[in-house]
């Protein structure tokens, strides 16, 4: 089926931001007292918010200041202003978009501010210029579905005219109840969390 619109999640599906976010995540909870891998931190926030992150954290023994969110910020957007780049093979996948005439938008539980940095150092934020939906913004996020809903209403298209590509288990489970198509992109693993909510496995773009 020919989709009107794809939705592409932002952190880890159009950029490679993941593992240095969460990195910088890893290496600030250290003084905290929980000690994570990079691989583990993966597992457990990706596709989260840094909310969830900081109350995930407590729960595991992280003493956390009262201000931990604000300052992760802080050091996630200077690591990521230091440079990303975009996902292997994304650009000639919106190209080709482009050239079927098939529409495209970005929905991310990630900050405006911070697609900002992304989005702007590889070139794509133009490409989505007045097509992005943050959850920041919005005051929704995933697992939620509504902040793809609000995509599709915004763009004009029905949600089961929509395909997603979404690479965490969230974002996929926000796009199973949207009623929405989701292609779930797994370039390291089998794609599992992501098929237990219904997405169709791709490893590269």
């Amino acid at each position: 089926m020919r989709p009107d619109l794809v939705i592409f999640d932002c952190d880890g599906v159009l950029v490679d931001s993941e593992g240095p976010s969460n990195q910088v995540m890893v290496d600030d909870l250290a003084q905290y007292g929980l000690t994570l891998t990079l691989e583990e931190a993966m597992d457990l926030f990706v596709g989260g918010t840094i909310k969830g992150v900081a109350e995930k954290s407590r729960t595991l023994g992280a003493d956390l200041p009262n201000d931990w969110v604000a300052q992760i910020y802080d050091k996630i957007y200077a690591r990521l202003r230091a440079g990303i780049d975009p996902i292997p093979g994304v650009i000639d996948v919106l190209d080709r978009l482009d050239a079927a005439g098939i529409p495209y938008c970005v929905a991310s539980n990630g900050s405006e501010e911070k697609m900002d940095i992304t989005l702007g150092q590889t070139g794509i934020a133009a490409r989505v210029a007045g097509r992005r939906f943050s959850a920041h913004t919005h005051r929704v996020a995933k697992p939620d579905p509504d902040l793809f809903l609000i995509a599709a209403r915004k763009m004009g298209v029905a949600p089961n005219k929509t395909v997603v590509i979404e690479d965490s288990a969230s974002g996929a489970l926000a796009a199973q109840r949207a009623g929405m198509r989701c292609y779930g992109y797994a370039p390291y693993d089998d794609g599992a969390n992501l098929t237990q909510h219904g997405a169709q496995i791709f490893h590269d773009m």
